[in-house]
């Protein structure tokens, strides 16, 4: 398991934490900053997914008028990670 650590942009949020596994499948996603609930809403419901799937339905989520979301952030972040992994 290898923990990564992601500085948002953009949004109320300003960190990610999350774990990736040797399936890519991720874990433990903890937002600092932001809507607590919904974002602990997040976590739970891409707990144990592939971060492929969990890119493919987050990207290009938007929050009222920015440019991005949260959601959009997390999706930004596990692609980052994918790229460390070299996968």
């Amino acid at each position: 398991m290898r923990e990564f650590e992601y500085s948002t942009n953009g949004t109320c949020s300003r960190l990610i934490t999350f774990d990736i596994d040797g399936e890519m499948r991720v874990h433990n996603i903890h937002f600092v900053g932001g809507c607590n609930g919904n974002l602990k809403g997040i976590g739970a419901l891409c707990e144990g997914q592939k971060a492929e799937d969990i890119i493919c339905r987050l990207k290009g989520i938007r929050c009222g008028f920015k440019d991005t979301s949260c959601p959009d952030q997390l999706a930004n972040a596990l692609e980052k990670a994918i790229e460390q992994c070299g996968k």
